[in-house]
């Protein structure tokens, strides 16, 4: 190795003498100066690496089921072809290079503080959610239909709550660490069986997520259709009632008749019955816990607070937009602020089968009318919130999706986009994400990633990194065999 003596003072770029006079003496080496950069650049991440680790607090994950569109997003193509870069066109946007669809003039004014990723790729066109948010390594049909699939990995908020409850973090909050809104998953179609994801999969039912339930009105109508179905009603995600509120799910509920005195007493009736079987079936243990769970929250008004939205003045819960979305992205807030680590929120299908953000037919009467007007306001409202409040730099936000869609319009009625998982765009801030930067780059069409590819992985690794979690970490799966929470690897660039 080359060593120069001397005193390091420093030039005017940060640079020390002394190295750049190693810099001159690489080339005797077989090195040139190009390798002497590069190798600042990993120097660089690395740093990067080491001071963003546990730097978020909580997570607060938006998930799009079906997919929005990388040129009606963030990666506008104004010089391709009609067929590709559609009827919609672009405006500036508050980070410089980084123009947006038209139907998001709320959403431009925050895009400093986000970090945009344009070059998300993998090899699965499916509505992988479960690849998306989850360290399986593969996915199929038969998985993404079947969430008792014995290959699911477990999702990601059901981890942190794993670790946290292993550390015995958890068992001393007073709101739980895996919470997800509106709605059990996939639970409001109509005619399909439930698709997979948001599970504790090997981890066991006791790390499913915490649901919440929709108490409300819609006062929205959306009209969409799929193949011969058409759908023509009102629905929560244009528009719901002020009176509008999330509750927990059925199974922590009272109900009008049921007391605490009462609830205690069919408690002690069920244990009885139980005594027989539990020594000796795990799936029955799992499900005490999160029973035991489900009764500890009943009796605490935390989490029933945090969830009242109705505590916030009528401004700011217009700031997100009065749909289901935005005002279940308002709770995630409340939810974080009361102490949990890990908040979904999902834009999931309503009504019609195929729906949600998979616009095969129709898609600008729907990008118009029934989509982007909700995420524009609700993702401003969140982002705008959180920085308002000093919550933002400690507080990881993620806008995933489990693909993107084709570049080209295909012939459907209406005009739509199909699955395409070459190449499609996310959206990151706040918890050690850098503000204000562009991540990859696409072709011409943004139809392939032409600089900076990144997996579906990597954002978990990154996602897990910036929580204070090693994604090498092993857990155990069904067979006791241990495997790494995600191979994936941290996203130097996307790091504040």
């Amino acid at each position: 190795m080359l060593t120069v003596l001397g005193s390091p003072k420093k030039l005017c770029d940060g640079l020390t003498r002394r190295e750049m006079l190693i810099a001159g003496g690489l080339s005797m080496c077989g090195l040139g100066l190009s390798d002497y950069f590069r190798l600042q650049d990993a120097q660089a991440s690395q740093t990067r690496r080491e001071r963003s680790f546990g730097k978020a607090k909580a997570c607060i994950l938006l998930f799009l089921y079906g997919s929005p569109s990388q040129l009606e997003l963030a990666d506008q193509k104004p010089d391709a072809p009609l067929e590709v870069r559609g009827e919609l066109g672009s405006i500036r946007s508050t980070l410089p290079g980084c123009d947006v669809c038209e139907l998001l003039p709320n959403v431009s004014k925050v895009m400093d503080r986000l970090t945009v990723v344009r070059s998300m790729t993998h090899p699965h066109p499916i509505h992988g959610v479960a690849y998306a948010t989850t360290g399986t390594p593969i996915i199929d049909i038969p998985m993404e239909l079947n969430p008792r699939d014995g290959r699911h990995h477990p999702y990601i908020g059901s981890v942190v709550d794993y670790l946290r409850r292993a550390g015995n973090v958890s068992d001393r909050r007073q709101v739980p660490d895996n919470i997800a809104l509106p709605f059990q998953f996939s639970s409001h179609r109509v005619g399909e069986v439930p698709r997979a994801g948001p599970y504790g999969a090997f981890l066991g039912n006791a790390y499913n997520p915490l649901w919440t339930e929709f108490s409300g009105r819609a006062t929205g109508r959306a009209v969409k259709t799929l193949q011969d179905q058409r759908y023509d009603d009102f629905e929560p995600y244009v528009g719901i009632s002020s009176d509008s509120r999330f509750t927990l799910a059925s199974a922590t509920n009272l109900g009008p008749q049921l007391t605490i005195d009462r609830l205690n007493q069919r408690r002690s009736l069920l244990n009885q019955l139980d005594d027989a079987r539990r020594e000796n079936d795990t799936a029955v243990r799992g499900m005490d816990r999160y029973r035991d769970m489900a009764y500890s929250l009943i009796g605490s008004q935390h989490i029933h607070t945090a969830l009242d939205i109705g505590r916030e003045p009528a401004h700011l819960r217009e700031s997100y937009g009065m749909t289901i979305f935005g005002q279940a992205c308002l709770s995630a807030r409340r939810l974080v602020e009361a102490g949990s680590k890990c908040v979904s929120v999902f834009w999931d299908e309503y009504g019609l089968a195929g729906s949600g953000w998979d616009t095969h037919w129709d898609h600008y009467g729907r990008m118009r009318n029934e989509l982007m007007p909700g995420f524009d306001r609700a993702l401003y409202g969140l982002i705008e919130d959180l920085d308002q409040r000093g919550m933002l730099d400690d507080t990881l936000v993620m806008v995933l999706s489990e693909h993107g869609r084709t570049p080209r319009l295909n012939n459907a009625q209406g005009g739509g986009r199909d699955h395409w998982s070459q190449a499609y765009t996310t959206l990151f801030a706040g918890g050690g994400i850098a503000r204000g930067r562009v991540v990859g780059r696409t072709d011409r069409h943004g139809a392939t990633v032409t600089e900076r590819p990144v997996s579906p992985k990597d954002v978990l690794a990154t996602a897990y990194h910036l929580l204070g979690i090693d994604h090498h970490t092993l857990i155990h799966d069904r067979t006791g065999r241990p495997v790494p929470l995600v191979d994936g690897h941290v996203v130097a660039e996307m790091l504040g």
